[in-house]
Formats: C-alpha cells, sequence, structure tokens
C-alpha cells in the first residue's frame, strides 16, 4: 500500500517527475505565449497603419463630398437669387418664388428671405412665426450684408421652429449694387439631407465620424444630445484642438470615455469645418484579438496532445531515480543496510555510494548522541538549579524537575516557566522576554512568582540564544530562587534611609525624595512645600530625664508627626532633635495651615519621669523652591533660616521663608 501510493506521488508537483513534466509544459507555455505576444504586438502596429491609412482615406471622401454638397446649395441658391432682386420685390412675390422653386427643398430643410435691415419677410415651407423675425445681430446676415458674400453660419437654435439649424446665406442686390437682404437656406442638422452620408457611414461597431465648425461647435455626431456643444478642450482632445487651427492628419488619441482610438481630421475649407472620424482600438483590434485567440488555443491544443507522450517518456528516464527511492525507504524502516542498484546511469550509482556511506556514519554518530542524551538527562535531573529550554518562537520544549518543582508544574509536559508571574511583573516581564525572541539578545530579569499556597517568590531568570551557523535553534535559560537574598537586600536598603529609633525616613533618605521633588519642579513645575524643625526645651530632658526618656518623647512625636500630615507626604528624623518634611504638590502657603497643626499637636507631646512632666514646642520654617534655585540646597537654607527666625522670635511658631 505505501509503494503503491508513493508512485501515485510521483505525478504530483512535489516528486521530480512532476516537476519535469511542469518545466516542460511551462517552457511550451512560455514560448506560445512569447509567439503570440510578439505576434500581437506585430499585428497591432499593421492593424494601426492600415486603419490609419484607410481612416485618412474615409476623411478626405468625406469632406470632399460635403464640400461638393455644400457647392451644390450654394450654387442653386446663386440661380435663385435674381429672381428675387427685381423690382415687384414684394413679401408676397417673393413667397411665390420661393413656393415655385419648391425643388430646392430636396437639399435645404426651408428658404427665408430678409430685408436689408435684418427683418424676415417670407419663408417657404411657412413656419409660423419665422416671418418678422429680427436677424440683424445674426452672422447669417451680419456678415454676408458686409462683405457682400456667401456665408455659411454657426448652427443655431431657430426662434420659431426649435431645430437645430445652419444656414447658407447669399446677399441680394439690386442692379446699382445697393444691399437689398439676405437669401438663406436652411439645413436641419439632426434630419437634413446634408449628412445623409454620414449617418450610412459604418466603421465597424463602434467607429463614428462627427464634425465642427471651426469655431469649435459640433454640428454633427451620432449621439445628438451633443449637437451644439463645444468640442472638449486640449487638455481632453489636443488633436481636435490642433485640427480647428486648420492640422489635417492621423493620431492616436483617447475618447471622451479616455479609450484610446485613432482619430482622422480634415478639413472642409468651402464651410470653415472640420471632420474627423473616430475608431476605438478595441474595434481596431477586434479582428487581431480574434486570430490571436485562434492561434493560443491552437497551441495550447497542441500542448496538450503532447502531454501524455511527455509523461511516459519521463516515467521511463525516472524509472532508476524511483528505484532509488524505495530502497532509501526501506533503509530507513530498517528492512535493509545499504542501497544497491542496477542502472546504467553513472550518476545515481554515485549517490547511492555517497549514500552507503553517509548512512554507516549516521549509525555511528547516533549512537553517539544516544550516549550524550543519556548523561545530558541525568545532569539536567539532577541539578538543582532550574533550567528551561524553548524553540526560536519562545515556545517552551523542556523543563527540568528543579524548575517545575520550583514553579509548581508536575504535569508531564513542558509548560510555561512564565505561567505564575506575579501580575505586577507580566507585562514588564513579558514584553522584555518578546523582545529577545525578536532580537536574540540575552533576557535577565529578576522576577516575581505567585505559588498554588499564595506565597510570593523572587526567581531570577537569565535565558540566552542557541545559534549554529548564524541560525537560531532556540534559547536556553536558567531559574534561580533569590526569595531570601531579595528580602536581606529589602531590609538592607530600608535600614540605610530609615532612623532605627523613629522609623521616620534619615538624611539619606529624605535627601534622595527632595532630589526626585526637585526633578518634579525642574521638568514638570510641581512646587513641593518643605517644613525643617527641631524641638524647643529638649535638651533638659536628656540631662535629667536620661537619653533613655528623651528617645521615648522622639517616638511618641515621630507617631505625631505621621498622623497631621498625609500618606504621600515623607517624615524624617535629620539627627538629633532636628526633624524635616516635604510635601509633594504643595506650594509654602499651602503646606502653613498643615506647620501650625503640627505646632498644636506636637505641645501636646509630653513624658513623665520621678512625678515630672517634660514637654516640648517646635520651631518650623516653611520654604519651597523657587525659580533661579540651582539645587536643593537653596531650598533647606531658606528653610532653615526661616526656621531659626521661629526661635529668635520667641519659640513655639511658624515662619515662612522670606525671598532675598
Amino acid at each position: 500500500m505505501r509503494l503503491k501510493w508513493r508512485w501515485g506521488s510521483c505525478l504530483g508537483l512535489g516528486s521530480l517527475k512532476g516537476r519535469l513534466l511542469l518545466g516542460l509544459t511551462a517552457t511550451w507555455l512560455v514560448v506560445l505565449l512569447g509567439v503570440l505576444t510578439f505576434g500581437w504586438q506585430l499585428g497591432r502596429d499593421l492593424v494601426q497603419g492600415l486603419n490609419g491609412t484607410h481612416l485618412r482615406y474615409e476623411a478626405r471622401l468625406i469632406a470632399d463630398d460635403l464640400s461638393a454638397e455644400i457647392d451644390k446649395r450654394l450654387s442653386a441658391l446663386e440661380r435663385l437669387a435674381p429672381l428675387l432682386e427685381g423690382e415687384a420685390r414684394t413679401p408676397e412675390a417673393i413667397r411665390a418664388e420661393l413656393h415655385r422653386n419648391d425643388a430646392l427643398l430636396a437639399w435645404f430643410d426651408g428658404l427665408v428671405v430678409s430685408d436689408a435691415e435684418g427683418r424676415i419677410i417670407a419663408d417657404w415651407p411657412v413656419v409660423a412665426g419665422r416671418v418678422g423675425l429680427e436677424t440683424s445681430a445674426r452672422d447669417f446676415f451680419r456678415l454676408p450684408h458686409r462683405l457682400r458674400r456667401p456665408h455659411i453660419s454657426e448652427p443655431f437654435e431657430g426662434r420659431a421652429s426649435g431645430e437645430l439649424l445652419v444656414m447658407i446665406s447669399l446677399p441680394l442686390e439690386d442692379e446699382d449694387g445697393n444691399f437689398l437682404g439676405v437669401l438663406g437656406g436652411l439645413v436641419d442638422l439632426n434630419r437634413g439631407s446634408l449628412f445623409d452620408r454620414l449617418r450610412r457611414i459604418r466603421l465597424g461597431k463602434r467607429g463614428f465620424a462627427a464634425v465642427a465648425s471651426a469655431s469649435g461647435t459640433i454640428l454633427y455626431h451620432p449621439d445628438n444630445a451633443l449637437i451644439l456643444q463645444s468640442v472638449p478642450g486640449p487638455e481632453v482632445s489636443p488633436w481636435a484642438d490642433l485640427a480647428l487651427d486648420g492640422w489635417e492628419g492621423v493620431a492616436y488619441a483617447p475618447l471622451l470615455n479616455e479609450e484610446m482610438s485613432l482619430q482622422a481630421y480634415r478639413q472642409i475649407w468651402a464651410a470653415n469645418w472640420v471632420v474627423g472620424i473616430f475608431l476605438p482600438q478595441s474595434e481596431m483590434e477586434s479582428a487581431l484579438q480574434a486570430l490571436i485567440r485562434r492561434l493560443g488555443w491552437g497551441g495550447l491544443i497542441a500542448v496538450l496532445v503532447m502531454l501524455p507522450l511527455l509523461i511516459w517518456r519521463v516515467g521511463r528516464v525516472l524509472a532508476p531515480l524511483q528505484q532509488l527511492e524505495r530502497q532509501i525507504d526501506e533503509v530507513g524502516l530498517g528492512e535493509r543496510a545499504r542501497v544497491h542498484l542496477d542502472a546504467r546511469l553513472e550518476e545515481l550509482n554515485q549517490v547511492a555510494a555517497t549514500f552507503n556511506r553517509v548512512e554507516r556514519e549516521r549509525s555511528a554518530t547516533h549512537a553517539t548522541l544516544q550516549e550524550r542524551q543519556a548523561f545530558l538527562d541525568a545532569v539536567l535531573g539532577s541539578t538543582p538549579t532550574g533550567i528551561f529550554v524553548t524553540d526560536p518562537d519562545g515556545r517552551t520544549t523542556y523543563m527540568n524537575p528543579a524548575l517545575r518543582a520550583l514553579v509548581g508544574q508536575d504535569g508531564g509536559e513542558a509548560g510555561q516557566w512564565h505561567i505564575n508571574l506575579h501580575p505586577e511583573e507580566r507585562r514588564d516581564a513579558l514584553d522584555l522576554w518578546h523582545h529577545t525572541l525578536s532580537s536574540g539578545e540575552e533576557f535577565l530579569r529578576q522576577c516575581r512568582f505567585c505559588q498554588a499556597d499564595g506565597s510570593v517568590l523572587w526567581l531570577e531568570v537569565h535565558a540566552t540564544a542557541v545559534t549554529v551557523e548564524s541560525r537560531r535553534l532556540g534559547f536556553v535559560g536558567m531559574v534561580k530562587d533569590i526569595t531570601e537574598r531579595r528580602e536581606i537586600e529589602a531590609q538592607q536598603r530600608w535600614e540605610a534611609e530609615h532612623d532605627p529609633l523613629t522609623g521616620l525616613l534619615n538624611r539619606r533618605g529624605f535627601e534622595r525624595c527632595l532630589e526626585e521633588a526637585w526633578g518634579d519642579w525642574c521638568h514638570q513645575s510641581q512646587p513641593s512645600a518643605l517644613i525643617l524643625f527641631d524641638l524647643d526645651h529638649f535638651k533638659p530632658i536628656n540631662d535629667e530625664g536620661g537619653h533613655a526618656l528623651g528617645d521615648e518623647l522622639l517616638r511618641r512625636l515621630a507617631e505625631v508627626l505621621k498622623a497631621q500630615v498625609r500618606r504621600s507626604d515623607q517624615v524624617a528624623r535629620l539627627g538629633g532633635d532636628e526633624f524635616a518634611i516635604l510635601m509633594p504638590g504643595c506650594d509654602p502657603d499651602q503646606a502653613l495651615p498643615v506647620a501650625e497643626g503640627l505646632r498644636r499637636a506636637a505641645a501636646e507631646v509630653a513624658v513623665e519621669k520621678a512625678g515630672r512632666r517634660y514637654g516640648i514646642t517646635l520651631s518650623l520654617g516653611v520654604a519651597g523652591f523657587e525659580t533661579g534655585d540651582g539645587g536643593i540646597d537653596a531650598a533647606l537654607k531658606r528653610a532653615d533660616a526661616a526656621s531659626y527666625r521661629a526661635k529668635r522670635l520667641g519659640r513655639d511658631s511658624v515662619q515662612v521663608a522670606v525671598l532675598d
């Protein structure tokens, strides 16, 4: 069953046979694609050149045809004009003459005649409201009147008919050359016969022709909604803009819908018009696309027909390689000791010999590794230090018994060394651990761990990356229980900064807090108030009652001081009977009531010995950080000076430092 599956898998893309077949097929397809691409580019250039020639020819034919049509219409008007210039030139006579020349309506959609002032006096066929219209301001009256020659007007919307029109106008003169009026032939841009050839022209399914006046107004377009619209500007259609200035030729440019197209332009000089023919690229290349598709399918079918022959031939070539694969698999399963091929391929025989040599070396190495693994397991199992191993992603793959016992994980699986981190330590420790995983730097941190019985241990975790030839295999870490050492260090730190008699901060601890408050003042402008004082009448207590009695009073005073201030305030015994209080977030004015409260509370502190009562009072000086201070010494000096001023003024009082 295993052998049958492996033979079947040889046809997959993961096998050499599959990859050879895929490579050969891909090569054929690439060659086919290259041929089609080259043919497409060559055919595209050829098609574009042929279509350019064809469009230039079509544009010339259309321009010549429209010129001829305009000339015919002008000739017809010139033949009619003398009949309207006689002495009996009345509106009724003119209308009758127009009716007699009704045959002209095969070329025009209407005939009109105006008088010398530009007022319409006759029309045919009759359109209600047209007679009497004032046209003196229109170009089809002004230019024939001024130039005394025929004129083809700009397109306009008829005021009486509502149609989109162009007028071919001719000046009327008497025998002496006096201007009598204008004879005009109206051409309907939507339904007139002038553009019949354009309506019948076929340029594929989507090609079309259009006509515009030299001023940029569209006269004819298959989309009637664009008639009388302006030709797009040079930023949209630069070649059309050039054609309006008199250029003729073929261009490759986008249409209004941004599709590229082949465009040909030709001037109609008789009417001062421009004809344009437009062939979209998709229409131009449709026949070429069909040819390329047929060639592509033909090539693909040829590849598919050749594929079975390829499969058979590649299978014959790779048969010795498959035999080698089976024998290697049998060596791995222990069914044979070495591979042996009856193949004529020298390369495969060399591969078999190399494999046999490597197998012998692997077997010897495997035996050595098993011995070393046994020693390593014994060492890791007996060491009292916690040890863990992770993969490159930080997943723990091994924890020795000492570490399992230390963090309370006695299960069979590897677990995680950081699962019981103290909540306050977890975020920072895991952030540092993730940094170590990404950078490969050493991990060294002292962390608190919560045990199942609620007790907390301090553990020191040290992990380093294991790499081989710049490849990271994972991390090895050691975990030590440092709870006792941390407790000793904490006690030593507390003793270094606290007064052993009162439990208050000593001078060293107080100056550290004062430096921190100074930093907040410098960086955040957060004020802090400083109260300095010593005890009035304390010396007689030590002299008469003894140092034990003085110590008792100091302890009681310390309890009173701590009860009078906030939890955030720092109370210190600087030495002997000298005390200080730091109040973060307060200025001297806010600290003044607190100092008064301290003075009153201290006055009630007393001790007795041999029937005699001993009490004290306080002389307090209040100061704060000020702009221009260079450090904490300036505030200490001001507070100390204020305290001495309180003593000079009779003691048992509070004085606020005065700025120099």
